[in-house]
């Protein structure tokens, strides 16, 4: 062979393979490049990003589907309120209530209950001082004046009843609302409003509404005028409480504005000294009598309804949930799917009923439930896993369900509303984006429905887990949801 011919037969071989690798396609980087940007920025590795998101209309096209990590057990912080919403809905209905009852627990004669008064909570969500007041001036309306066996306090609509008894604190602030752990009555949602209004040298504060027997002591609380009033938690540290079998006094500790004026509702009073105080001096505001112990115990076999307080619908509430990423509330309802399991009496707890009952709807919808782990259903755990999959799969079964326009109005609306409210201004995500936050100090996660160039509805559920994901992974989430709306 000459050596042209020889270089003529390389120059076709090399054409020859240079056409077939054109050919062959080349791997596509399932991490939108937006999102790789936002990772590098912030200093995280991709293996901490975990996402699925699809077109709605086009769920089974593979091809359509941008997914990393999409099967990988994350924390998934509160968007674990949007699977126990999901079956809350589902299984309890849009318009199931929860209640309050007011019940004798003996025989009433000329207006004289020979027994104890009831006072029993039935998962009621709303139940607040003016909704007592009602409830007992039913009762007291209805011809009952004077009650001898005391206040029986009724919690066991949920196993154990009360879950807050010898609980560690989930974090240093347990006295704030977050993390309140709800019970079967929830008076109050367990809080107090401590108003605290100061001058350049001291501090006044009081409790709202102020039941007798509490009181609040401000005189260690020290002005600090370097502290701007938004900053007042800053200054903030953990109360005393002193209490005898007369009184309960709360000792402020800590540092407080100057000239500043702030309402915080706390849980620092032990829930039951709260109902007994706030029944006894409303009972005996609309005239009333009672005497006898305040106890918490089941209502006796053969009590009587006296009066009853329903709540409002569950997706009334639901929303709000939602919208503010209330933990108490959404625990409520998670507990509440567990004390109507088919089975309940047999788990040992109503929150193991729960996680059957979350479990139950998923393998009803074809949903695996490999890798999931309930706690209390609102994602303020330390416990709770689920994969951005799962999660996706079941806001795409809601979607085709009755109850999907309260589900889908209850999540945040990117830009405008709720916990995402000032989150992707300006991007094309803004007002088209349904989506549940989720935020602890370690994970981060955005998950719900988001509307395309196109108008394409697609379903997310995205999460960033690290150790600084809090301070770190927003950004990177919201990058994607811009992508994902901006996209043709």
């Amino acid at each position: 062979m000459s050596r042209r011919t020889a270089m003529t037969a390389w120059m076709a071989l090399t054409a020859l393979l240079l056409a077939g690798c054109a050919s062959v396609p080349q791997p596509v980087d399932p991490i939108p490049t937006p999102v790789r940007e936002a990772l590098k920025a912030q200093g995280l590795l991709a293996e901490s990003l975990a996402f699925v998101a699809f077109p709605l209309e086009d769920a089974q096209n593979a091809s359509a589907r941008r997914a990393w990590q999409a099967d990988l057990p994350v924390r998934p912080a509160s968007t674990m309120k949007v699977l126990t919403g999901i079956v809350a809905l589902d299984r309890l209905g849009p318009n199931w209530r929860g209640r309050v009852e007011l019940l004798a627990g003996g025989a009433v004669k000329d207006g004289v209950l020979d027994g104890p008064l009831v006072l029993r909570g039935l998962a009621h969500a709303a139940f607040d001082w003016g909704a007592l007041s009602t409830l007992l001036r039913e009762a007291r309306d209805g011809g009952l004046r004077e009650v001898r066996g005391g206040l029986l306090i009724d919690r066991t609509h949920f196993r154990p009843a009360r879950e807050d008894v010898g609980l560690p604190p989930f974090d240093e602030a347990p006295e704030f609302p977050y993390n309140v752990i709800p019970d079967a009555l929830l008076l109050g949602g367990n809080l107090l409003q401590l108003q605290m209004q100061s001058d350049a040298r001291q501090l006044q504060a009081r409790w709202n509404p102020s039941w007798s027997g509490l009181t609040v002591d401000a005189s260690k609380m020290q002005i600090d005028p370097t502290l701007r009033c938004a900053q007042w938690e800053e200054g903030w540290k953990p109360a005393a409480v002193v209490a005898d079998a007369r009184a309960v006094t709360v000792r402020l500790n800590g540092r407080f504005p100057a000239d500043c004026r702030h309402v915080q509702a706390l849980q620092l009073i032990d829930r039951s000294v709260l109902a007994a105080q706030a029944v006894r001096q409303v009972w005996t505001e609309l005239g009333g009598r009672l005497d006898g112990k305040v106890r918490e115990a089941a209502a006796p076999e053969g009590s009587r309804v006296l009066a009853s307080h329903q709540a409002p619908p569950l997706a009334e509430w639901l929303r709000g949930a939602m919208k503010r990423s209330d933990n108490p509330l959404t625990r409520l309802a998670f507990l509440q799917l567990g004390s109507v399991h088919a089975q309940a009496a047999q788990f040992p707890s109503t929150r193991a009923a729960a996680d059957a009952q979350v479990r139950d709807w998923l393998r009803a919808h074809g949903i695996a439930d490999a890798g999931l782990v309930t706690d209390n259903g609102s994602g303020l755990s330390r416990s709770e896993r689920l994969s951005p999959a799962l999660l996706a799969a079941a806001i795409q079964v809601a979607l085709t369900k009755p109850y999907a326009p309260e589900l889908v109005a209850g999540l945040p609306l990117a830009g405008v509303d709720g916990t995402l409210s000032r989150r992707l201004r300006g991007t094309a995500a803004e007002a088209n984006g349904r989506l549940k936050t989720g935020t602890l100090r370690d994970a981060v996660g955005l998950a719900g429905t988001l509307k395309d160039a196109r108008g394409r509805l697609w379903v997310v559920a995205a999460h960033v887990n690290h150790d600084q994901a809090a301070r770190k992974g927003r950004p990177v989430l919201d990058a994607l949801m811009a992508h994902l709306a901006a996209s043709q």
